[in-house]
C-alpha cells in the first residue's frame, strides 16, 4: 500500500532517497501558477497519464511521491492507487498537498498571480441551436423509446455574473426518434406523437419554457449548481417547472448548462396510455412520466 506522508516526511524521503520522483499531478495549469520545488507534472486526469509516465521508463521499486492540492481534494490518493495497480512498490503520498506544504511555511517554484477570468458580460445572449438540444424519453413497462425535439430559439440573460432570466422553445414539429431511426414504425411512432393523443403539433405547434428566476449554488462544483424557477407551456396548458442543473463555462467562455429531469405528462393534458385515466389498457398502457434530457450552449462567449 502506499504511504501516507507530511511535508516534512517528504523533505526526509528527498535527503535521503535522491532518486525520489516528485510527481504533481494536478493540471498543468495549476502546476504553472506554483508548484513543490524539484516536481515534475503529470496531470492525473488525462487519459496519457499512464502511457506518458512509462516514457520514464521507471523501475518498479523507484521511490515516488505524489502530491496535489490538498487533503479535499483526492487527486495525489488516485494517482498512488493507479501507481500501486501498475506494480510500483514504493509509492508516498502528500496527502495534504500544496495547502499542507505553504502552511508550514515552505516556498513553491515559479509562482505566478492566479490569472483572474475575465468577466461574463451581462446582457441577453442567444442559444446556439446546433449545439443545443432537447432529447425525450418515453417508456412504458418493458419498452421504451427515444429521440429529440428540435429547438426554435432560445436566450439567456446574465445580470452580475449570473443567468437570472430566459426561454427556451420548442418546434414541436421537429420530434424525431433515434431508436427507430432508419424503421418503417419511425413515421407511425412520430405521426402518433403528433396527433391529438399525444402533443397535437396542429394545434399546439410550440413549446416553451420561461425561466423566471434562479438560485445558484456556489459551493456545488461538478454538480448540480443552478435551481431554474420557471414555468413550461406545453400543448396550450401552463404549469410552474423547477429544475436543477449542472451550469458553467465551456474553455471557449461559452455558457453551458445540463439537466435532466421527469414531467407528469398527464398535467399538459397527454392522457393517451395513462393507466390513472383509463381501464384495461393492455399493451398500450403508456407510463405518465416523460423524462427530457436538455444541453443548452450560448452561440457567442460571454467573458470578455
Amino acid at each position: 500500500m502506499s504511504t501516507t506522508i507530511t511535508p516534512a516526511d517528504l523533505r526526509d524521503l528527498q535527503t535521503h532517497h535522491p532518486d525520489l520522483l516528485l510527481l504533481d499531478v494536478r493540471l498543468p495549469e495549476d502546476f504553472a501558477e506554483g508548484h513543490l520545488p524539484d516536481a515534475v507534472n503529470q496531470c492525473v486526469f488525462e487519459m496519457v497519464f499512464f502511457p506518458e509516465l512509462e516514457k520514464r521508463q521507471l523501475a518498479k521499486d523507484r521511490p515516488i511521491a505524489v502530491y496535489g492540492a490538498g487533503e479535499s481534494s483526492l487527486e495525489s490518493q488516485v494517482a498512488a492507487e493507479k501507481l500501486e495497480r501498475a506494480g510500483f512498490t514504493r509509492v508516498h503520498d502528500l496527502r495534504g498537498g500544496v495547502t499542507a506544504w505553504t502552511a508550514q511555511g515552505l516556498s513553491l517554484e515559479n509562482v505566478l498571480p492566479p490569472a483572474s477570468p475575465p468577466a461574463i458580460k451581462n446582457g441577453t445572449h442567444a442559444l446556439d441551436l446546433t449545439e443545443s438540444r432537447v432529447v425525450w424519453v418515453g417508456r412504458n413497462l418493458i419498452n421504451k423509446h427515444w429521440g429529440q425535439v428540435g429547438i426554435r430559439s432560445g436566450e439567456v440573460l446574465f445580470e452580475n455574473g449570473n443567468v437570472v432570466r430566459g426561454e427556451v422553445v420548442l418546434d414541436m414539429h421537429r420530434i424525431t426518434s433515434s431508436d427507430l431511426a432508419g424503421s418503417d414504425l419511425h413515421d407511425v411512432l412520430i405521426h402518433h406523437l403528433e396527433s391529438d393523443d399525444f402533443f397535437d403539433v396542429e394545434r399546439f405547434p410550440e413549446a416553451r419554457f420561461t425561466i423566471e428566476r434562479t438560485e445558484v449554488c456556489a459551493d456545488c462544483p461538478g454538480s448540480r449548481n443552478l435551481r431554474l424557477h420557471g414555468a413550461l407551456n406545453l400543448r396550450g396548458i401552463t404549469h410552474p417547472l423547477t429544475v436543477e442543473a449542472a451550469a458553467g463555462l465551456t474553455p471557449e467562455g461559452k455558457a453551458a448548462l445540463q439537466t435532466t429531469f421527469t414531467l407528469d405528462r398527464t398535467q399538459w393534458g397527454i392522457l393517451y396510455g395513462s393507466g390513472k385515466f383509463f381501464q384495461r389498457l393492455a399493451g398500450h398502457l403508456v407510463n405518465d412520466d416523460l423524462e427530457l434530457q436538455v444541453r443548452i450552449l450560448t452561440k457567442e462567449a460571454i467573458q470578455g
